[in-house]
């Protein structure tokens, strides 16, 4: 069972320029993330313009749709982020594909100490395999409908819209 992992930004892939001193993309740091997580079975990586979901536009949420629908993979994994996250997976669930697809992000850059992106990563890794066709957000060791999640970015965290 091969999975697509497509890349779409955030603060997963974000490293620290320190001459400027910023946050912003370089090259994706996906797949050493996928050689440090040591998988063995087949996966195929999609990298889409990298962007801070904030800067995200419909067009963008298109593109990650399009590339979910066009994919030959039934499983896959989002790489997006956190801030309207919840935003594209409104899209995608929708879609009516037959497909299982698990969206994650990080809190905090994968290049930075105490990251959340290698847990979320493997999570997001292991829930595509085992959950059933539908659109899911897996962060903070929780996992989420894509209809019943936001983010409560006072506190940092993912919750459900209705318990």
């Amino acid at each position: 069972m091969s999975v697509c992992i497509i890349a779409a930004g955030g603060t997963f892939e974000k490293h620290y320029d320190e001459i400027a001193g910023k946050l912003g993309f370089g090259a994706s740091v996906l797949p050493t993330v996928i050689a440090r997580s040591r998988i063995s079975q087949p996966v195929r990586l999609e990298q889409l313009p990298l962007l801070d979901s904030l800067d995200m536009q419909d067009a963008d949420r298109e593109r990650i749709l399009q590339a979910c629908s066009g994919a030959p993979e039934q499983r896959l994994v989002i790489v997006h982020g956190t801030d309207t996250m919840p935003e594209t997976a409104r899209l995608l669930g929708p879609a009516g594909m037959d497909k299982t697809i698990v969206i994650t992000g990080a809190m905090i850059p994968y290049d930075i100490a105490n990251s959340d992106a290698l847990f979320n990563f493997g999570m997001a890794f292991g829930l595509v395999q085992t959950l059933p066709a539908g659109v899911y957000i897996a962060m903070s060791g929780q996992v989420f409908s894509w209809d019943n999640v936001r983010k409560n970015r006072a506190q940092g965290v993912f919750e459900t819209l209705q318990p």
